[in-house]
C-alpha cells in the first residue's frame, strides 16, 4: 500500500473513532441499578414485588392448609398493592424475629404489615398506618350481656383469664384490678379458660378476637370494638433509608383508605373489630 494510501487510511479510521466517541456521548449511558433509596425504579424495573410475611397471623396473614396459599387481611391489601404498581407479586416467608432484619438485607421490598414499635423503628421504616388493633374482651355468648363494658367486668368475682407473660397479662391487672385475674401458662389460653367454664372473660387483640368468635361459635365480643383499649397502629414496614419508596407507599396508603378499601377488608376480615 502507497503511503498515501495508508495516511487516508489513518484519517478515516481517526474520524470514524471521533464519531464514535461524539455519538457515546450523546447517547443515554445505561441505566444503573437503583441504589438502596430508589426501591420504586428497581421493582418497576423487575416487575416483581418482593413481601415478606409470616404466614402464621389468622386473619391478616396466613396459609392456608388446603391450598398451601396465603390468604387474609394483608394479603388481599398487597395483592391490590402489586396490582396498582402493575408488577407481579413473590410472597417472602420469614418470621416475626426476623421481620427488620430481612427488610435491611434487602430480602423482600416490604413487609405485609407489623404493629408500630419503637424498637423496630431503630433500623427500619414504617409506613403511615392503614389500620388500629387495640385490646378487647371476649366472654361467653351467654355472658356477652352481663360484660358490655369495661367497667362491667372490674367488679369483684369476675374471673378474668389471661396468657402468662404475655402484655395481656399486664394490661388486665390495670383494667380489672377488682376482678380475680388467672395467669394461665402455655400450652393453656385465656381463651380456653372461657370455654371450659373456669374463666368469664378473657382479654386479647381484636384481631385476634375476630378469628376466635368465627372459630368458637360459643365466644363472643361483648364490648364494642370501636371501645378497645391499648390502642396501636398497623403499617407496612420498609428500609429506612428509602425516602421515594417510603413516600409512595404512603401515597397509596392514603389514597386507598380514602377511597374505602380498608374499611371494606376490615368488614370482610375483621367483621367484629
Amino acid at each position: 500500500m502507497k503511503r498515501r494510501d495508508v495516511a487516508k487510511s489513518l484519517v478515516l479510521a481517526g474520524a470514524m473513532l471521533a464519531g464514535t466517541r461524539v455519538a457515546q456521548a450523546q447517547a443515554p449511558a445505561p441505566a444503573a441499578l437503583p441504589a438502596g433509596n430508589n426501591r420504586l425504579s428497581e421493582v418497576l424495573r423487575r416487575g416483581v414485588l418482593r413481601v415478606g410475611t409470616t404466614g402464621d397471623f389468622n386473619p391478616m396473614s396466613f396459609r392456608n392448609p388446603g391450598s398451601n396459599e396465603y390468604v387474609g387481611f394483608d394479603i388481599e391489601a398487597m395483592t391490590q398493592f402489586a396490582a396498582d404498581l402493575g408488577v407481579r407479586i413473590e410472597w417472602v416467608p420469614t418470621e416475626w424475629a426476623t421481620l427488620v432484619a430481612g427488610i435491611a438485607a434487602n430480602r423482600y421490598d416490604i413487609f405485609s404489615g407489623a404493629s408500630v414499635a419503637m424498637g423496630r423503628a431503630r433500623t427500619a421504616a414504617f409506613s403511615v398506618p392503614y389500620l388500629e388493633a387495640g385490646t378487647v374482651p371476649v366472654s361467653s355468648k351467654a355472658n356477652a350481656a352481663r360484660f358490655a363494658s369495661w367497667e362491667a367486668i372490674n367488679a369483684a368475682g369476675v374471673r378474668v383469664a389471661v396468657s402468662m407473660g404475655t402484655v395481656f397479662h399486664d394490661q388486665a391487672k390495670a383494667h380489672f384490678p377488682l376482678a380475680t385475674i388467672t395467669a394461665v401458662q402455655t400450652p393453656a389460653t385465656g381463651f380456653q379458660e372461657v370455654l371450659a367454664g373456669r374463666a368469664d372473660v378473657t382479654i386479647t387483640s381484636n384481631v385476634e378476637a375476630s378469628t376466635l368468635i368465627k372459630r368458637f361459635d360459643q365466644l363472643a365480643m361483648p364490648v364494642p370494638g370501636a371501645q378497645m383499649r391499648n390502642k396501636r397502629p398497623f403499617a407496612y414496614v420498609l428500609p429506612q433509608d428509602d425516602v421515594t419508596w417510603l413516600n409512595y407507599v404512603n401515597t397509596w396508603v392514603t389514597l386507598r383508605r380514602i377511597e374505602g378499601f380498608f374499611d371494606g377488608l376490615e368488614r370482610k376480615w375483621l367483621p367484629s373489630a
